[in-house]
């Protein structure tokens, strides 16, 4: 291990990692063709198997007639060059012999043997189980789902939980999102913990981290792969004593992390939705498994701190007129017409309603002019009370 004095998550050029461990960072990255020939489509369930091996065997399985090579390489890196590596791409690392290394990978036959990470608004040891939510779910998401992903995360960031999720497109950028409204989101990634992925969450990227934690056990520069993003998956359900499940369709990866959680031993719950709703399929029948039911941030905080922990996020006071406006959309009037249509209220006087209604925080408008309830709860006026 490093002599350095290191306090991973703390800053640049931070790193405790030992050398045989770095050196199997830089394995699976240089082993990410041969590994997706051999998963082939059956990524998600193949790649734990696979990540289980010794660096030995999984080159033998994985790469045998280039294996001798391949071995031979990994051997002859020195800590000076990994080390350089990590510090021009602005990162730390820090490895399972390490006791600031989470203890959800204690028990796990596949956790990962180093992390490596940029940022510092989350300290490594600060990621304990019985402090931190996963919440993941579908790429094509609803505007339902992201609403209620995005409540999970700031409701869950504001109670002082560590948000985990994967920066995906869809419900993953909709919980990071929220969680920095209120505080701070940990990012764990498919590929080098230094690479923005997808490249349209390249600005969310850089506020997660400076204020939150992105972390791979991939080295700087490592490519994404299918494979990749189940063994990422097993990181999240790893860490966190309970994985949320926004939305998921037949056959998504969220619900091979929610499995991925359960064969961990962790709690797994779900937002239900529509039955007639592809988008939640998947959610329902997790559901009907016997997953703990999550309707927003608040069950997630009775779940992991205790019924009643935390409060109902208020925002400012509402007067009847506004009242009666939120009600016409929470009963599904989506557009300023059929609210006025509904109230009998002349149309300018509606939209000026829902536009101070939205910079309040209780309505979001889309781009097509349609509005949809937001989860901040709306305290009454004295008039209303």
């Amino acid at each position: 291990m490093s002599t350095r004095e290191a306090n991973p998550g703390s800053g640049v050029g931070v790193e405790t990692a030992c050398v045989d461990c770095l050196r199997r960072s830089w394995l699976l990255g240089r082993l990410g063709s041969w590994i997706q020939n051999v998963v082939d489509d059956r990524a998600g369930r193949r790649t734990p198997e696979l990540l289980r091996l010794e660096s030995s065997d999984l080159v033998q399985v994985v790469a045998a007639k280039k294996a001798d090579q391949i071995l031979s390489w990994n051997a002859s890196l020195t800590e000076e060059e990994m080390r350089g590596s990590l510090a021009n791409a602005d990162c730390w690392s820090c490895c399972r012999h390490d006791k600031r290394f989470p203890e959800g990978f204690a028990d796990g036959t596949d956790a990962p043997v180093a992390l490596i990470g940029r940022g510092g608004g989350v300290r490594l040891e600060e990621l304990r189980m019985d402090n931190s939510v996963t919440v993941v779910g579908a790429r094509k998401a609803t505007g339902y789902g992201l609403e209620v992903a995005a409540s999970i995360g700031r409701e869950s960031a504001s109670a002082g939980l560590n948000v985990i999720s994967g920066l995906a497109l869809g419900i993953d950028g909709a919980v990071h999102r929220g969680a920095l409204e209120r505080g701070a989101t940990v990012a764990v990634l498919g590929c080098g913990a230094d690479r923005p992925y997808p490249a349209s969450h390249s600005r969310l990227y850089r506020q997660i981290v400076d204020r939150g934690l992105v972390i791979s056990e991939f080295p700087p520069g490592a490519d994404a792969w299918r494979w990749s993003f189940p063994a990422r998956n097993r990181i999240m359900a790893a860490l966190s004593a309970l994985t949320v499940v926004v939305e998921a369709a037949w056959k998504s990866g969220s619900l091979i992390t929610a499995e991925m959680a359960y064969d961990a031993g962790r709690d797994v719950g779900a937002v239900p939705g529509p039955v007639t709703s592809g988008a939640a399929a998947g959610t329902n029948e997790l559901i009907a498994s016997g997953a703990g039911v999550i309707r927003g941030g608040q069950d997630v905080l009775d779940r992991m701190l205790g019924a009643g922990a935390g409060q109902t996020l208020f925002g400012p006071t509402v007067n009847r007129e506004e009242r009666e406006v939120l009600d016409a959309v929470e009963g599904g009037s989506g557009t300023v017409d059929e609210v006025a249509n509904l109230l009998g209220e002349s149309t300018s006087s509606v939209a000026m309603t829902m536009a101070r209604l939205e910079i309040n925080g209780y309505l979001r408008g889309s781009a097509v002019g349609t509005w949809t309830r937001t989860s901040l709860a709306a305290y009454p006026s004295d008039s209303e009370q």
